[in-house]
């Protein structure tokens, strides 16, 4: 079965996350510079097979569009230019960041780890993930 891959989408590093092949659990991957993002997926689709890409899109809390989300929309349009034969959804991204830099004081990792903007960045991401598959369900 093909997995699902999700993209926490930043002007500097994406966060990214995939699913087990059987879709029921999401995992942190990688986090990668942005420039080097489309690359990355590439490489990516070329070893494992891909159902969708679940892109998070920032809101504000009244529920329009955040300043980073004309980015996100320009992203997304070349994601689907790349890969054209796999769909593109958006997920919610509100309060990721706080959720995972939550997560990971709960789960004890240390203070130095939880400031490398690189490991919330994909944690964010597995939550974005995990949100979409159970909201699909």
């Amino acid at each position: 079965m093909p997995r699902l891959l999700a993209i926490d989408y930043g002007s500097k590093r994406s966060g990214i996350a995939v699913t087990d092949p059987l879709q029921i659990i999401a995992t942190a991957l990688e986090t990668v510079p942005t420039h080097t993002l489309l690359d990355f997926l590439k490489k990516y689709a070329g070893q494992e097979q891909l159902e969708a890409f679940i892109v998070g899109m920032p809101k504000r809390l009244d529920n329009t569009a955040s300043e980073n989300a004309a980015r996100v929309v320009a992203f997304i349009k070349v994601l689907k230019k790349g890969f054209p034969d796999i769909p593109v959804y958006t997920h919610d991204e509100r309060f990721t960041s706080s959720m995972a830099l939550q997560s990971m004081i709960t789960a004890g990792t240390k203070k130095s780890d939880r400031r490398e903007k690189g490991n919330i960045d994909k944690i964010s991401a597995t939550i974005i993930l995990q949100s979409y598959m159970e909201s699909s369900r």
